[in-house]
């Protein structure tokens, strides 16, 4: 077990003073979300070169306590190397309202030297190191006080090889020519609408409501965005609030009464009772309301071929490279493609040069 020191971040600021001389830092975080909308930071653990810190955050105020946000700021003044990061940086984003400015992802980076895409950080490190990690406390508790020492260990070991690991992956990449390829895809990470709730967009996450259209799709579009806004209020899980299937009968059905509403199969009484006029007035509102939406259609025979074709290439890339398919692009990317959309990765970055102006050419040409 690696050496730590655990940190109080109400009292003690030696993690702060320690961190001002870092120009880069190893960082991981313990979390739980089941019962909350945003996860409930509980845990965040620092490796410097020399020392591995496990801090406790819990009861820090970074939104009206100057010293707390100091010390936020101070953890994301130095460059991080993470490991499948993008759920750190959302609790962390989510709880304190900052992100680094620089950032480096041992996961994206092993990908791009052809191991497989969601190499988990244990098969990492046995991969680099051979060296085989306790995977004992994946389903802690992590808000439980005081933390036992067995868990705050296995957290420690979430950061002792990742200084390492960056190392070895940025000498590797650079040789392949591909080290700025993988600070791309790293830092794109840190696109901050990545970790901001838009209500407007909560119906795309609804699993059934991408066939819906007319007056259902509108109504499933404004209930999801009243329970995506009532979950963050209320600090709860979407599901709690309403489950998908209630929402989408709902939407479907679009009772008009309360008592129809009332009779809803799934629906809580406590729900129907607090919040059932809210719910009324939305479907009456969207009943009125054209939308524009239209489901996804199936290829023509012409786009079958042109996607058959797009798939060719970025698999003939990809082997060319060593990588995944998906790492290059994956086909529901390419789908969306031929539907039109133009906002994806593989037309932006070291994709587009590599092969993503070839499927635009493609696309527009046929």
């Amino acid at each position: 077990m690696p050496d730590y020191a655990f940190v109080d971040l109400r009292t003690d600021d030696s993690l702060e003073t320690t961190l001002g001389q870092q120009a880069r830092i190893a960082v991981d975080t313990e979390f739980v979300r089941e019962k909350t909308f945003h996860a409930q930071l509980c845990l965040i653990q620092i490796a410097t070169r020399e020392q591995i810190f496990c801090a406790d955050p819990m009861e820090l105020d970074p939104g009206h306590s100057e010293r707390d946000r100091s010390l936020w700021e101070s953890i994301a003044k130095p460059a991080w190397v993470l490991h499948a990061g993008r759920q750190d940086l959302e609790v962390i984003y989510q709880t304190v309202g900052l992100l680094p400015g620089e950032i480096f992802d041992t996961q994206v980076a092993a990908a791009l030297l052809g191991y497989q895409p969601q190499i988990g950080y244990a098969n990492l490190v046995r991969e680099l190191f051979d060296v085989e990690l306790a995977k004992s406390h994946t389903r802690a508790d992590w808000s439980r006080r005081p933390l036992p020492a067995a868990f705050v260990e296995y957290a420690a070991e979430d950061v002792q090889f990742l200084l390492g690991a960056y190392d070895t992956l940025t000498e590797r990449l650079d040789k392949l020519g591909r080290l700025a390829w993988a600070i791309e895809d790293s830092m794109s990470l840190l696109d901050v609408a990545l970790y901001q709730t838009d209500f407007a967009l909560a119906v795309k996450r609804l699993k059934g409501a991408r066939n819906l259209r007319g007056p259902a799709r509108s109504a499933a579009a404004s209930l999801a965005a009243w329970r995506e806004q009532e979950a963050l209020e209320r600090n709860r899980p979407r599901q709690w609030i309403m489950r998908d299937a209630v929402l989408l009968d709902i939407a479907v059905r679009q009772p008009d009464s309360r008592r129809k509403l009332g009779a809803t199969p799934g629906l809580a009484e406590r729900t129907a009772a607090r919040a059932g006029e809210r719910i009324l007035a939305l479907l009456a509102a969207a009943a009125n309301t054209q939308s524009d939406y239209v489901p996804p259609g199936k290829p023509d025979e012409r786009q079958k071929a042109v996607l058959a074709n797009m798939q060719r290439q970025v698999s003939d890339a990809a082997e060319d490279l060593g990588v995944a398919t998906e790492l290059i692009a994956p086909r529901k990317d390419l789908s969306s493609a031929l539907l039109g959309n133009r906002d994806l990765r593989i037309f932006r970055g070291w994709r587009r040069a590599l092969i993503g102006q070839r499927l635009l050419d493609l696309l527009e040409n046929g």
